[in-house]
């Protein structure tokens, strides 16, 4: 895992926990970049009945369908106007987290859990803030 010094995790007022960075950040800066534990086809079903539902991202790789992202990869919030991008490196089985424009220090991390709009935000498995 790799990330940028200044990344912590703390409370995220009603989401929960969220990832905050200490320095500003300017657009296409790599913020981190998160190794994955990929999940086989067969085995996203039984994920799906604990509480790792709520944190595996999907994975669109040939018998694997999921994955559990490490680092702080999960912990990212939802927003529909997100100041980061999700990129997911299918060659060198990482996803990076990439801002899409100037952060402030001191500010949350957000990312689009809809796939910029791939699903609806009605889908999505809780209330958006």
């Amino acid at each position: 895992m790799l990330h940028i010094p200044g990344l912590f995790i703390t409370e995220s007022g009603g989401r929960g926990r969220g990832v905050f960075t200490a320095e500003s950040l300017n657009a296409d800066d790599l913020i981190e970049i998160c190794p994955i534990i990929k999940l086989p086809d067969g085995q996203l079903s039984h994920i799906d009945q604990t509480i790792l539902y709520d944190y595996y991202f999907l994975w669109e790789e040939s018998g694997y369908r999921g994955c559990i992202v490490l680092g702080y990869g999960s912990i990212y919030n939802h927003n529909n106007n997100p100041n980061a991008d999700v990129i997911f490196d299918y060659g060198d089985s990482i996803i990076k987290i990439v801002s899409n424009q100037e952060i402030e220090a001191g500010s949350e991390l957000f990312i689009d859990y809809t796939g910029n709009g791939l699903t609806k935000e009605s889908d999505l498995w809780f209330e958006p803030i």
